[in-house]
């Protein structure tokens, strides 16, 4: 789809708002358009340097991929409309506010000078509290419209990487390199199955406490998922990580900086009760984001390399009908990550992208799970990430790659919300600096045992992959407990 030259970049000088990302020796602000979005060009998305603007590359139009019907240029057209129109109240109220404080200093010097003289200055006086009212007032106006305008940079995203796939179509996604030999024989029973005949999970008494996707891990699995778990901490433990569990829910206002306003009614459970209302954590990389907030982080102290375990929630709305069987895509789940804080500077945060995809296929060689890495297209980014790499495992039993590692850098798109600033501001710098935020799944650890089942199945049960035997008291094999039914012989009922 090609951009519309009126509709790539609108540009002015906005600093204030405090969304500049550095581009070499330019800054932009890029709207970007995602799938079913409607084409919206903010006007505060402009270069802040001075002078003459510069036509913006390629990559930098990359999220400004719109949809060419009508009807969508319609609902830009009216967008623009409002945001002008906001942008010029807030302009215009702040005006306003900055003529009464004026005013206020003003009265306040004629007070000084009547009482110096001896004079009346009772009807001055009188002026000077009218006008700490309409101050009052006119602040409140102004943080009003400041918010309002601040609510369009909800749907602002990050800059991609010039290395992104440039595609509305995850059909498109990139494959960057394969690793492990695949299974490929035909009949391999699916995860599904391998969980009921092992008898190590009990879906349906698990249905009927928690509702559906519900599930107890019993017996072997919980020891499997458990050895997930510890050899994933002591895996990041040896490359440096410092291991945190993180809280299992989080205040909303916190969360609102970590989170797009999608994932609140797709993913998060609300926890109400006594005080603020609270959401249950999606990812173990929510947390982590805030726990440097309102941080400087000095430059001998990074890179920050944190392994993050939490228990997961989400609702998964999004997903309806999709792997409702199973304990592949469940409410609920564990889950160990990798979180990286970086200098903004050089190439600090691409280096350390590198690193951490590579941290990840280095533990999954050592499961001997086959996967292939692929980068996402630019219209499948969320709002935070640069860039995202993939890992998809191989499920034999369906002959397919899925996702069991997501590994994105977000660059100082969450830190700027966050304010998680990179050094000291020095008093000859005109804008402070944010520090580069990382996040990657090193296991999800419910989808990773599907894997492990699928991979390591045999006639009579499923092996343990060697580097877990020690996390699970030396065990090197599950038995099924229930007799495998075959095709031919499963669903006829038994002759009398």
């Amino acid at each position: 789809m090609e951009l519309k030259q009126n509709e790539k970049l609108h540009m002015e000088n906005y600093d204030n708002l405090g969304f500049g990302v550095d581009l070499g020796q330019r800054k932009y602000r890029l709207q970007r358009f995602t799938l079913n979005r409607p084409s919206i060009s903010l006007p505060f998305l402009h270069p802040l340097t001075s002078g003459a603007s510069s036509r913006p590359s390629t990559a930098d139009l990359r999220r400004s991929i719109t949809p060419s019907s009508s009807d969508s240029e319609l609902k830009s057209l009216l967008l623009r409309k409002q945001e002008r129109r906001r942008k010029h109240e807030w302009r215009q109220r702040q005006f306003e506010l900055e003529q009464l404080r004026k005013d206020f200093n003003r009265i306040n010097k004629e007070v000084a000078k009547l009482r110096i003289a001896g004079e009346d200055a009772s009807s001055m006086i009188k002026n000077t509290e009218e006008n700490k009212d309409s101050t009052a007032k006119k602040d409140a106006e102004v943080q009003e419209a400041r918010a309002a305008l601040y609510s369009k940079l909800e749907v602002v995203g990050n800059l991609v990487h010039d290395s992104v796939p440039v595609s509305n179509d995850e059909a498109n996604n990139a494959v960057v390199r394969t690793w492990g030999e695949k299974r490929t024989e035909p009949k391999l029973k699916n995860h599904v199955e391998l969980v009921e005949l092992l008898g190590i999970a009990d879906l349906k008494r698990g249905a009927n406490v928690a509702g559906g996707r519900g599930f107890y891990l019993k017996g072997d699995g919980v020891r499997l998922n458990q050895a997930l778990i510890n050899f994933g901490l002591d895996f990041l433990e040896k490359r440096g990580f410092t291991s945190l569990q993180t809280p299992f829910f989080m205040r909303k206002d916190i969360m609102g900086k970590c989170a797009q306003l999608a994932q609140f009614d797709e993913e998060l459970y609300k926890v109400t009760g006594e005080g603020d209302d609270k959401y249950l954590i999606a990812t173990a990389e929510q947390p982590l984001c805030a726990y440097h907030i309102d941080d400087w982080i000095h430059p001998t102290q990074l890179p920050l390399r944190y392994a993050g375990y939490s228990s997961c929630f989400r609702k998964e709305a999004g997903s309806h009908g999709r792997d409702t069987l199973g304990i592949f895509r469940v409410h609920q789940f564990e889950k160990v990550e990798q979180f990286c804080i970086t200098s903004p500077n050089a190439n600090d945060s691409w280096d350390m992208h590198e690193e951490m995809i590579k941290n990840s296929e280095e533990f999954y060689q050592m499961l001997k799970l086959p996967y292939h890495i692929v980068s996402i297209v630019s219209g499948a980014l969320n709002d935070a990430a640069a860039k995202k790499y993939d890992l998809e495992a191989w499920f034999p039993a369906s002959s397919t790659y899925r996702e069991l590692v997501s590994c994105s850098n977000c660059t100082d798109y969450q830190s700027r919300k966050l304010e998680i600033r990179f050094g000291q501001k020095k008093s000859n710098e005109q804008t402070k600096q944010y520090c580069h935020l990382l996040n990657s799944t090193l296991t999800a650890t419910e989808r990773t045992m599907c894997c492990i089942l699928e991979n390591y199945q045999r006639e009579d049960g499923v092996e343990v992959p060697q580097v877990l035997q020690p996390f699970m008291g030396g065990k090197t094999f599950i038995p099924f407990q229930a007799t495998p039914a075959t095709k031919e012989t499963k669903g006829k009922k038994s002759k009398p």
